[in-house]
């Protein structure tokens, strides 16, 4: 009985040291999330307003029969993509769920070449071997430093391939997060009629510096979706792992209660019995 209790008690320490971590945790994402929404919010804005101006510019363009690669294609053919995954784990399936979506888009085009961001999307894809072309780790805080380097690299990357994607998480909410699969070059854009518009210095400038832009700018916007998703998971995950340790500690400590009730019952037993049997032989 005396082992029992160890054990229990041995077990009830171990997952109160567990929940206290888990909490931590819990409030480090909660904080983080919080921080990286207020980022996400204001950077939406320029990549939405900039696709309407560079629509318009696509519309006059294909009027006055001015193509550019960054909207109508390069000609080349094969896939690029960008994987945008986390450097740490506890924080639920959103690791898996992104290798898994990349993983589906490789098996439908074998001939991708990868660039990838994040620890846990590197040593998936490195296990079978797949094209990786760029790595980049520990963008715990991202900022237009790191878009930069990102979109230089899909530059390049689209100077090879017909068509680059990219796989992110994108937070739509607290508890809702979603994987999307997305083109990044040729840049999607909704077809508008063309309208007049004066156009300086000339046409081509104009597509190839707002086409840049529109891609700096979306990318930042996708680093920052993909880190706040990443927090809100990790979020959840720890909410739930603190609440599965204080069901476990309180089944644990009915158990040990129990089991201490019952071996101080027996020791009564034991010392009643002594005391029975020293009365029978006076």
């Amino acid at each position: 009985m005396a082992k029992k209790l160890r054990q229990l008690r041995r077990r009830i320490r171990n997952i109160h040291h567990i929940r206290q971590i888990a909490k931590a945790m819990y409030t480090i994402a909660s904080t983080q999330v919080i921080q990286r929404k207020k980022e996400l919010f204001l950077a939406r804005v320029f990549p939405e307003e900039t696709a309407k101006i560079l629509a318009d510019i696509k519309a006059w363009a294909r009027k006055n029969f001015v193509s550019h690669p960054f909207l109508d294609g390069n000609g080349l053919s094969g896939h690029g993509l960008l994987v945008v995954n986390a450097d740490r784990g506890l924080c639920g399936r959103y690791v898996a769920e992104v290798n898994q979506a990349a993983l589906r888009f490789l098996k439908e085009h074998p001939e991708t070449k990868l660039i990838l961001l994040g620890e846990k999307a590197i040593r998936f894809f490195r296990q079978e071997n797949w094209p990786i072309v760029r790595e980049f780790r520990r963008i715990e805080r991202p900022c237009l430093s790191h878009a930069q380097a990102l979109a230089q690299e899909v530059l390049a990357l689209y100077r090879e391939v017909g068509e680059v994607h990219v796989v992110y998480t994108e937070f739509r909410g607290e508890l809702l997060q979603r994987v999307r699969v997305e083109r990044l070059l040729p840049i999607p854009l909704p077809e508008k009629p063309a309208r007049e518009l004066l156009v300086e210095p000339d046409l081509d400038v104009l597509l190839e510096e707002t086409g840049r832009a529109w891609l700096l700018g979306r990318i930042h916007q996708i680093l920052l979706e993909a880190k706040t998703a990443e927090h809100a998971a990790r979020r959840q995950a720890m909410k739930t792992a603190t609440d599965n340790a204080d069901e476990i500690l309180e089944k644990l400590t009915i158990q040990y209660n129990k089991a201490r009730q019952q071996s101080i019952t027996l020791e009564l037993m034991d010392i009643m019995g002594g005391a029975e049997a020293i009365r029978e032989e006076l």
